[in-house]
């Protein structure tokens, strides 16, 4: 990985991250129940029946896995507090072992010169709040906003950077659209109310964090570029309604005020009345954007209703998810979202990574498919910065392998090997290579 420090701006910033629900270890500390952990308990919803009641167990063992991040020379830590190990029922009496987790984690990350960047909102929403209808309810953005100033109040003192929400097209479509994450519904109605509701919380959020002290908030959303499958008039049709969905609305909403026209068609009649005084709230300033960036799509029309687009493999190599590797993309994207936005908005990559189907061979993990992955996504986010973009971090998503969602423990994300019988955290070649960068080695 022919790279250093020295190919970036002074002061760029090297990350790595995790999310609480897949490290922590939900079932322990007197953390409330969520709707993950529900829909962890349904049949068929995750590979093998798992489920993120021990995860990593960083709930204890944050000291080994802090040692880890500064070890390996990166500047900062992304990771996500449990809106449910804090508020069990999600409103009311705080759970006080929750609230000292966090300042404990917080308080290690700044003993090792780590910048603590967290996410207040990382999908496990307290599965009281979803038995009164979760994101499809009004009130959880309220609900939300509360949370935000709680946490402000407790760590905001301490914190580097805040996001409301991470990826809110997971949190709406994937899980109310397509079913496949929490709380797995196929409703188009439920989609519209959770699109727009997670966009209200996360702008009453904003307010929530800065009322209580915090301050350099953004939101971190997902993108995935999309292509037609082929050259039709068809074909781009889908393309375009596929990033109406799921690269252009909360992009506008958060930036704008604005949602497409194209999702517009699909939801507009689902969502809820006078959705659009809300628009000025949900567009509050930012102080930063995060991207996450992982793969492309490809898309061609498919028969049936409102979006009627059929995803297709493109050419070339996958990933252990079977998602193309495009790193040219990510040029593009940066490039892209910078025109979007006001200009001077600061970037940041808040997740890049690669899932690869890693085994030990002689006491070592060699992932040279995950070395040469984040290798082709730095030099691409260098050509961004290179074309005036102001990209100000990069975030290597996930420093442990951890529960990966639906796909249980079966897809390994990690700079560091978890054996997930005696949680044993072993190093990756991968670990090495970055190690080597931020560290000006030659790897």
């Amino acid at each position: 990985m022919p790279l250093s420090r020295n190919d970036f701006p002074p002061g760029f910033l090297f990350g790595t991250a995790t999310s609480a629900y897949q490290v922590e270890g939900h079932g322990l500390g007197g953390a409330g129940q969520t709707h993950w952990d529900s829909f962890a308990a349904t049949p068929g919803n995750v590979s093998r029946a798992e489920n993120g009641a021990r995860a990593c167990d960083h709930l204890n063992r944050y000291q080994e896995d802090l040692d880890l991040v500064a070890d390996a020379g990166f500047d900062l830590y992304r990771f996500s507090t449990s809106w449910a190990r804090v508020l069990p029922d999600g409103t009311g009496t705080p759970n006080p072992a929750g609230l000292d987790f966090y300042d404990r984690l917080v308080d290690g990350m700044l003993a090792r010169g780590l910048k603590p960047a967290l996410t207040l909102y990382h999908w496990e929403l307290p599965a009281a709040l979803a038995d009164l209808g979760g994101w499809a309810n009004r009130d959880t953005a309220h609900h939300f906003a509360d949370f935000a100033a709680l946490m402000a109040r407790r760590l905001g003192d301490r914190v580097w950077s805040w996001a409301t929400i991470n990826e809110p097209w997971c949190a709406a479509w994937l899980s109310h659209f397509e079913g496949h994450h929490a709380p797995g519904l196929r409703d188009i109605r439920a989609t519209a109310r959770a699109m727009h509701h997670i966009g209200l919380a996360h702008g009453l959020g904003l307010a929530g964090l800065r009322a209580g002290g915090a301050d350099n908030a953004g939101i971190v959303l997902n993108f995935e570029p999309a292509f037609p499958a082929e050259d039709t008039l068809t074909a781009r049709a889908a393309a375009n309604r596929y990033d109406a969905v799921f690269n252009r609305f909360f992009l506008g909403a958060v930036t704008r005020g604005t949602y497409p026209d194209l999702v517009l068609e699909g939801l507009g009649p689902h969502l809820p009345d006078r959705w659009q005084d809300d628009l000025p709230g949900i567009a509050a300033p930012l102080d930063w954007l995060g991207v996450n960036y992982y793969t492309v799509k490809h898309l061609t029309e498919a028969p049936g209703p409102w979006p009627n687009w059929r995803t297709v493999p493109g050419p070339g190599p996958k990933t252990d998810m079977g998602w193309d590797i495009a790193p040219g993309a990510l040029t593009d994207l940066l490039c892209r979202l910078h025109d979007k936005t006001s200009g001077t908005l600061p970037l940041y990559v808040t997740e890049n990574g690669m899932a690869a189907p890693d085994g030990i061979a002689n006491a070592h993990v060699q992932d040279e498919d995950r070395i040469a992955y984040i290798a082709a996504h730095l030099r691409a986010a260098r050509a961004a910065i290179a074309k005036g973009v102001p990209l100000k971090g990069f975030v290597i998503w996930s420093l442990l392998d951890n529960f990966e969602w639906a796909f249980g423990y079966s897809k390994r994300f990690g700079l560091v090997h978890v054996d997930f019988e005696t949680l044993a955290r072993k190093p990756k070649a991968s670990y090495a290579a970055v190690q080597a960068i931020l560290k000006g080695r030659a790897s």
